[in-house]
């Protein structure tokens, strides 16, 4: 079995996991690097386990245990004995059901919103989420706040820190606080699918199992909260684009620019779903920055061929976009709209003022 793909795929959960049982996402992180480098020395001799997951996450618990029984020192004993049996008691309880059910999954969901807490910054609740909970890199998450690598590197540590310092509890929110951090929640849900859609490392420029993971969670979200329309806009801003995936890959790997894509191959009841979530959303009365954007890709979804796009609609709803939540990013974007709807040469003076945003020089 291949223990990279295992990683890859399914690290975020069994964290999340670790997380819920133990306490401590350092201890979590710790003990499930060491039940992968079990896994890598023993599953090629032995065989891998019928459910790898609940194995890495059995060995890892096995491994906090004792790794807090050689911690212990005599003068706080009592303490590390009575938090011993906590973890034993917490993991024995959730041990059966788990090996016997698909239960890992869910516990990445509560514990995003549990990372999403107000007492740290929007920013840090984000970053913090997607380093410890969704296995992206620090490089990956630095790629889309677009900062320098180190600059995310400290922002992270210093969130552990507060967390730490403050003793923010990990739990679920009681349904009333949810609402509070669901902005959170949906950034980051969000910035999985768009890491997993235009990937920034590795060989491959679509990493599904993000997206499928991003959509579950939208998806998971609308459920807890149906009254929410931009969650329903962000969902169906993710169908819409995941519609594409297929074409958006040659026979090589390489990327297909959206003009030259056969459109044949876009998944059909994927845009029928985006496209009945936007409008139910708009209906909602959201008309925030997941809304205009799903407009613009259900644009380009309804076009069955390039030039049928509707670029100056498309060009307005950046504007709006813009108005909504301004970045180097859409600035980017609204400037190749005009150019496809006025041409290039109107698209060209915008980018032209684009020249001196700093952002935008790796981008």
């Amino acid at each position: 079995m291949d223990v990279e793909r295992i990683y890859r795929e399914e690290s975020g959960r069994i964290l999340a996991t670790l997380i819920r049982l133990l306490g401590s996402f350092d201890l979590a992180e710790e003990v499930m690097q060491e039940a992968f480098a079990i896994a890598i020395e023993q599953w090629p001799k032995q065989g891998p386990p019928d459910n790898p997951r609940a194995w890495l996450v059995s060995t890892a618990h096995h491994k906090a245990v004792d790794l807090l029984r050689r911690r212990t020192r005599f003068d706080s004993k009592r303490d590390e004995l009575q938090r011993l049996a906590e973890v034993e008691q917490h993991f024995s309880e959730a041990e059966e059901s788990m090996l016997r059910q698909d239960e890992v999954g869910d516990d990445r969901l509560r514990l995003i919103f549990t990372c999403c807490h107000p007492a740290l910054s929007l920013e840090a609740q984000v970053a913090l989420t997607l380093r410890t909970l969704c296995g992206l890199s620090t490089e990956e998450i630095a790629h889309a706040f677009l900062v320098p690598l180190a600059t995310m590197a400290q922002r992270l540590v210093r969130a552990k820190q507060k967390i730490r310092d403050a003793g923010i509890p990990y739990q679920v929110p009681a349904r009333p606080d949810l609402k509070e951090r669901l902005e959170a929640v949906m950034l980051v849900v969000y910035l999985v699918f768009n890491e997993g859609y235009s990937a920034s490392s590795g060989d491959a420029v679509i990493r599904r199992e993000l997206c499928a993971e991003a959509i579950r969670l939208a998806r998971l979200i609308c459920e807890m909260l149906p009254a929410e329309s931009d969650a329903r806009a962000l969902l169906a801003l993710m169908l819409l684009h995941d519609s594409r995936k297929v074409a958006r890959v040659d026979g090589d790997g390489d990327a297909v620019l959206l003009e030259d894509q056969n459109r044949s191959l876009w998944n059909q009841n994927e845009i029928r779903e985006g496209l009945t979530l936007l409008d139910s959303a708009l209906r909602g009365g959201a008309a925030g920055a997941y809304a205009l954007q799903a407009a613009i890709a259900a644009h380009h979804a309804r076009a069955s061929r390039p030039q049928d796009t509707d670029w100056k609609q498309i060009a307005a709803l950046y504007e709006a976009l813009l108005r909504v939540q301004p970045s180097p990013v859409v600035e980017l974007n609204h400037a190749a709209a005009v150019a496809m709807a006025e041409g290039p040469g109107a698209g060209l003076r915008l980018l032209d003022a684009l020249e001196r945003k700093a952002e935008l020089c790796d981008y």
